[in-house]
């Protein structure tokens, strides 16, 4: 079909595009004038996705915040903020609405549900696609009672999301509650086994304690050694009493020293006394008695020297014997403070460990009571809804254009369909398509 052969059939079928044309519009304008108006409230959101939180610290990722503002969409159109609505506009205490309620459900169910599901139909929630704004639009045939559900829904949607906010953080709240005492009891049972121990032991400073015990330990190794050193020495000198003469002790004794040379002085005069007296004189004799005397002493003397000797011996093993035992002693005591200060150890460890779970568990028990208790939210009123001045359907002029393009459509339509099904002949073209059909002339003004 040719453009021409187009043209030729809407000029003939005129009459059946132009009466279908104007039904469509007729029937569309007379729809939109007898429709109850409608009128669209509508109020805008300011969702802060990108804020710190003043408690916590956090910010949301950006990558997340498509999702965020899908999730707030889908409470917005929640059930529960419906049903903050019907509380916050007292909707269910009025009679009028009562009544309906019972003549569309007979008085089954709630009338909140009933409600709320009403309203959900006739809301509208746009995401705006580069910012983090939410218009909310609530559809009615009364101007005031649309803006009035459109800033109740905006206001339910602010308490739900605080709600959900607060929900977990009390519940966090309580349980770190009972955590808390929990944990408390373990820090005191703990502080209390630490403070038992040291009241049975007598512990006040273990450090200290075990410092000085290591001090007299060390000292008592280094008398060990002396006393040691002494012994060995006393028994070497014991050994030399066959030669007292040589004994240092017998040599460095002034007594013995003394008496030696009035020995050697007295010998020296008797040897003249002998060489100008004879062996009988008294004065010769009286010299043999004091050599004599001289001699005993020096003997006695040296015998005294040499038995100190052995007395020394005996004591150098008898304080060996006591320093050895004391040496044990303080080992085991040293080795029991060893043992104390493992244990003391172990319950401050106790200690501390139950303290820092304590301390933990408090720090976020303050911090979920202060979420918990928080009343501030990210999502803020930009401009609250109004009355409507202009209804926003039925759309006169709107549904006149649909009309006009759909009425076009049909009676072109319409148009074609009839050609098709009564086919004529209304030029030139038309005869050349038939075969066999010659065209022998055209009669000028006939078609």
């Amino acid at each position: 079909m040719t453009f021409q052969q187009f043209l030729l059939i809407m000029r003939a079928r005129r009459w059946l595009v132009l009466g279908t044309l104007a039904v469509v519009v007729g029937a569309a304008l007379a729809v939109s004038l007898l429709l109850p108006k409608q009128f669209m409230a509508e109020t805008s959101l300011v969702v802060d996705a990108k804020s710190t939180d003043p408690l916590m610290g956090g910010m949301l990722p950006a990558q997340m915040i498509p999702g965020y503002m899908a999730t707030q969409v889908d409470i917005i159109g929640s059930s529960r903020v419906a049903l903050r609505v019907v509380e916050l506009l007292r909707m269910d205490q009025s009679p009028v609405i009562q009544e309906q309620w019972r003549e569309d459900t007979g008085g089954q169910g709630s009338i909140k549900v009933w409600l709320a599901e009403l309203l959900m139909k006739k809301l509208d929630v746009k995401p705006s696609r580069e910012s983090s704004m939410l218009t909310i639009g609530y559809e009615g045939s009364d101007p005031q009672f649309a803006a009035a559900v459109a800033n109740a829904w905006a206001q339910a949607y602010i308490d739900t999301s605080l709600e959900l906010k607060v929900e977990p953080a009390r519940q966090y709240a309580k349980w770190f509650d009972g955590q808390n005492a929990t944990l408390r009891a373990d820090l005191e049972a703990a502080q209390k086994r630490l403070s038992d121990f040291q009241q049975k032991r007598g512990i006040v400073a273990t450090d200290d304690r075990l410092d000085l015990e290591n001090a007299r330990l060390a000292e008592l190794s280094t008398q060990l050694s002396v006393v040691q050193a002494q012994k060995v020495d006393s028994r070497s000198r014991q050994a030399q009493a066959g030669n007292a003469d040589n004994l240092p002790e017998v040599m460095q004794n002034g007594l013995i020293q003394s008496l030696k040379a009035e020995l050697v002085r007295q010998e020296g005069q008797r040897d003249q006394l002998a060489g100008r007296l004879g062996k009988n004189h008294p004065e010769l004799a009286r010299s043999d008695a004091e050599i004599a005397n001289l001699r005993q002493r020096i003997e006695t003397e040296t015998r005294r020297v040499v038995s100190s000797l052995g007395t020394t011996s005996r004591v150098n093993v008898q304080r060996e014997s006591e320093i050895k035992a004391a040496l044990e002693a303080q080992k085991r005591r040293v080795l029991a403070l060893k043992a104390e200060r493992d244990q003391i150890a172990v319950l401050q460890r106790d200690v501390e460990n139950a303290q820092r779970a304590y301390d933990l568990v408090t720090q976020r028990l303050a911090q979920t009571n202060l979420e918990s208790q928080t009343q501030q939210t990210n999502v803020v009123v930009l401009t609250p809804a109004v009355a409507p001045l202009e209804p926003s359907s039925p759309k006169v002029l709107l549904n006149t254009a649909l009309a006009i393009f759909l009425g076009s459509l049909l009676g072109v339509g319409a148009a074609l369909v009839l050609e098709l099904m009564d086919q004529r002949v209304r030029g030139e073209e038309d005869l050349a398509r038939i075969p066999g059909m010659p065209v022998l002339g055209v009669i000028p003004g006939s078609v």
